[in-house]
């Protein structure tokens, strides 16, 4: 879909080179600028002690780009940059603004030359307010700053992490998915624009329907426990060989009379207390533990043909152990193989990108790169000659394979 997209990644760690991983995926050329001794994500892995040349934290963010190692805080660096932007597309940064501006590397300064460039400016907390320059990761920009790590921790409990790069990766749709709308307007103007995405805003957007809530009404209820559930049949229950079931339940009374089947506690259907949602919430924990024990005598596998035999909304709580094996993950093509950076033609399985495109060739285009892999062609694309590239090398300017410890 992107095929003939050049984009200019200029950016560490992972909700950028999430998003330029989405585009080599659709088909884009990525250039991936990564500073002396490498992106930090390489090191993920030897950093708790394990040294292995697969890296699949870095390789998810990174298959199929390009690899050129520059030190930017040269002059002949930056006009390096500069070269490579005035090629592109899109120009995609994590670099904070600060610094871009003293390096000239600012949207104002590349689409001077470039006035087709689709800028997108990925940070923490936006390029505007008092906070635009500082650092930002997603347990502390898309988690705490923005009241979901406040909001999902049930009453009373002590605040927990969120897993590794969550955030990050909600963002790198975000970003694929404004720079996408940006290459329409820029195909159709020829022009093109700045693209700003921040940590704070997707995990805004991705918590937006309590934020909502609290900007009409002025408050939002608290995560509740089990037993305090607003709507009680919409919960989680164990079944008899220690497994949970998420059971989803909708608005109104339309599912009380299936759930009481498919427990088969055809008894309660017209039990006064649970018949309606009012009664059901007044009775919440004494309901749940009606639940818990009506649950408690199937199995999972019983359970679950009881569920879809009552037409009820309902899924596994699983392990990723369980989903990496799980028939419809497999069948709705959530994994694809990844070439292996080892070179000799092994692959092994890794997560897809998020959209589907039945018929296209939406998958990994190549393996991640080694550390500057590419610098010497990309130099020579720009029309360095061998003797400037190699006195930019000797100069440590840039980094290629051939001078790497």
């Amino acid at each position: 879909m992107l095929e003939g997209i050049r984009v200019i990644e200029y950016a560490t760690y992972m909700a950028a080179p999430g998003a330029g991983s989405i585009m080599a995926d659709w088909g884009a050329e990525v250039i991936k600028i990564e500073p002396p001794g490498g992106d930090p994500i390489r090191k993920f892995f030897k950093s708790i002690g394990t040294d292995i040349q697969d890296n699949p934290v870095f390789d998810f963010d990174n298959r199929g780009k390009k690899s050129i190692i520059v030190d930017t805080a040269t002059p002949e660096g930056q006009e390096i940059v500069r070269k490579l932007a005035a090629t592109a597309d899109v120009f995609l940064t994590n670099v904070r603004p600060g610094g871009l501006s003293r390096s000239g590397l600012d949207h104002q300064s590349l689409s001077a030359t470039n006035p087709k460039l689709v800028y997108c400016s990925l940070t923490g907390y936006g390029l505007t307010g008092p906070d635009a320059d500082r650092p930002g990761f997603d347990i502390a920009s898309f988690w705490s700053r923005t009241g979901v790590a406040a909001l999902t921790v049930p009453k009373g409990q002590e605040p927990f992490a969120l897993r590794t790069a969550f955030g990050d990766h909600t963002t790198s749709m975000a970003a694929a998915a404004g720079i996408c709308a940006a290459l329409v307007e820029a195909g159709r103007t020829g022009k093109g624009r700045l693209v700003e995405a921040s940590l704070l805003r997707a995990g805004l957007y991705a918590m937006g329907s309590d934020v909502a809530i609290q900007l009409f009404f002025g408050r939002i209820g608290s995560t509740k426990g089990r037993h305090e559930q607003i709507q009680p049949l919409m919960n989680f229950f164990r079944t008899k060989d220690d497994h949970w079931l998420c059971i989803v339940s909708r608005q109104g009374d339309v599912d009380w009379e299936p759930v009481c089947r498919a427990i088969g506690r055809e008894d309660l259907i017209q039990d006064e207390r649970f018949m309606k949602a009012k009664g059901r919430r007044a009775n919440n924990r004494e309901l749940v533990d009606i639940l818990d024990a009506a649950f408690a005598k199937y199995t999972k596998a019983e359970m679950s043909a009881r569920l879809d035999e009552n037409v009820l909304a309902w899924a596994p709580v699983q392990t990723l152990a369980e989903v990496v094996e799980d028939p419809q993950a497999i069948a709705a093509g959530a994994f694809v193989d990844t070439p292996s950076a080892k070179g000799d033609g092994s692959t092994y399985r890794a997560p897809a990108s998020p959209v589907r495109f039945p018929g296209a060739d939406d998958g990994p285009k190549g393996p991640s790169p080694a550390m500057g892999e590419h610098t010497r062609d990309i130099l020579a694309m720009l029309g360095y000659s061998e003797a400037a590239i190699d006195t930019a090398l000797a100069a440590g300017t840039v980094t290629g394979p051939a001078v790497q410890a």
